[in-house]
């Protein structure tokens, strides 16, 4: 298998090759945060009926042709990924294909406390827990009115105890309304093995009311923590990851600064994401997809060769084009196609 797909690895325009998958297993979500799914702005393109979506067999089917050109990690997203019934059968599936070596999911962590244990048990290795603030009240209001912090809690205290060591925690943040929640955050998570990342807001979209000015370039939220727990900078635990990272001096842990907007990591991207409904998207800010489903349905040989040929087209570099991108462009919505 190793040879087989080093001989058949595919490298893009910019000689970019295809190292991580994110599949959407849902376009659903129990939340509104307003910087992806924000309450009566989205669009019509959610949700999709049951059978609009890729099934089971499909995503396999779909995974094993990916792992054949070089994917060895994946992701699991939405929409958020636990309203999809029976996600431990698919993660049990997927771990089982060859050539897959890590499988993530990233999640709200509403309905973690009571998946946790099946979810690593089916061979899940890792999670991210979204987290934009720890106050109650502002938790609430960043998801829309409908999240309960406790909740959330609960499900990181599931997932340490069943077995998941080191979780992450996503903090989007944005100026003037949580911004001053990352000390906050940094100073819970220090002395654990939890992985604190604070991302910059992003234009992803079209309906989350994206602003520059909204935007706090990693780097001065870097300074602030430093000032307060003096940071020195880690290697990156593969190349094209996305998060930067920093380790407290003291020993007390790291966090982690994804920056999108002022730092664009294009020339590493080496991520591909495929929607709930069986589209290709090389990109997080695209303006549309490749119908995969009907190249699905003829086997992983013919996939594989039709995704190479994608693949080998790919030329997106949007955060780098961002100043000179046309005001009007219309993107993906982000909870359509995975963070």
């Amino acid at each position: 298998m190793s040879d087989l797909r080093h001989s058949a690895a595919p490298r893009d325009v910019l000689g970019r090759p295809l190292h991580d998958l994110r599949i959407s297993v849902i376009e659903t979500c129990n939340y509104r945060c307003p910087y992806c799914m924000p309450e009566g702005l989205t669009p019509d393109e959610t949700p999709l009926d049951r059978a609009s979506r890729l099934g089971f067999d499909e995503i396999e089917t779909a995974v094993r042709a990916f792992a054949r050109l070089g994917v060895s990690k994946l992701r699991l997203t939405g929409g958020e990924p636990l309203l999809r019934k029976h996600l431990p059968e698919l993660v049990a599936r997927l771990a089982a294909v060859p050539g897959i070596e890590d499988i993530a999911l990233t999640t709200n962590g509403s309905l973690l406390a009571g998946q946790a244990r099946a979810l690593r048990e089916a061979g899940l290795h890792r999670l991210t827990v979204s987290l934009d603030a720890l106050d109650p009240a502002l938790f609430r209001q960043l998801s829309g009115g409908r999240g309960n912090i406790d909740d959330v809690f609960a499900g990181i205290d599931a997932a340490q105890a069943a077995g998941f060591r080191s979780i992450k925690l996503n903090c989007v943040v944005q100026r003037g309304l949580n911004d001053d929640q990352a000390l906050a955050i940094a100073e819970r998570f220090r002395g654990t093995p939890h992985v604190p990342r604070f991302i910059e807001y992003m234009d992803v979209g079209n309906c989350n009311g994206w602003r520059r000015e909204g935007v706090v370039p990693s780097a001065e939220l870097r300074d602030r923590i430093h000032a307060r727990w003096p940071l020195q900078p880690l290697t990156p635990t593969y190349r094209g990851e996305v998060a930067t990272r920093h380790g407290y001096a003291d020993g007390a842990g790291e966090v982690g600064f994804v920056s999108s907007v002022s730092d664009p990591f294009c020339g590493d991207c080496h991520r591909a994401r495929l929607s709930a409904d069986g589209q290709l998207f090389t990109c997080l800010f695209a303006t549309r997809g490749q119908p995969l489903r009907e190249h699905i349905g003829r086997g992983e040989d013919a996939l594989a060769e039709h995704l190479a040929g994608l693949w080998r087209m790919r030329a997106d570099r949007y955060s780098e084009q961002r100043a000179s991108a046309p005001a009007d462009r219309k993107k993906i919505e982000m909870f359509y196609i995975g963070g």
